[in-house]
């Protein structure tokens, strides 16, 4: 009787993720991913040469890792008002948190391409400025595909 025997009659159970509807699944990696990949290229860039990335652009990536919260705090059926009666302001306020979110990330984006074109440029090293900008707009998309591209009753 071999080592291997021993892992014969083993049965592993099926990945919950991957029982029905996988669309949940598949957009929940695919923005992980590309948040993950937003914020691994900016601090790459900035570990290659620390003085090229000053501190306050650095609020560009926070302000969209903060819009992607928000835009994602807000369910689907709040935004319609089915589960969502009490609270501040109701409907109302989950509406405008989440068009405030939506303004951030957009805002994120818009500032860190301003960055690339009026700083980085005319500079002889472009990297840091396209990856400042690169990082926002994939925050930006991985928010979007977070918030769409999930289905609320895939598991009901």
């Amino acid at each position: 009787m071999g080592l291997l025997d021993c892992f014969a009659n083993l049965n592993m159970p099926s990945c919950i993720w991957f029982e029905r509807d996988r669309r949940n699944a598949y957009a929940s990696i695919l923005s992980g991913l590309l948040f993950f990949t937003a914020w691994w290229i900016v601090i790459d860039s900035a570990t290659v040469d620390p003085n090229q990335i000053p501190v306050g652009y650095w609020m560009c990536g926070i302000a969209g890792t903060l819009s992607l919260i928000m835009v994602n705090s807000v369910s689907n059926a709040q935004m319609r008002g089915d589960g969502y009666e009490d609270g501040c302001m109701g409907t109302r306020g989950s509406r405008i948190w989440i068009f405030i979110g939506f303004v951030m990330g957009f805002a994120a984006v818009i500032a860190s391409c301003s960055i690339l074109f009026t700083v980085y440029i005319n500079r002889e090293k472009k990297a840091p400025g396209v990856a400042l900008f690169l990082q926002n707009t994939l925050i930006c998309i991985a928010s979007i595909i977070f918030k769409f591209g999930r289905s609320e009753y895939a598991w009901h």
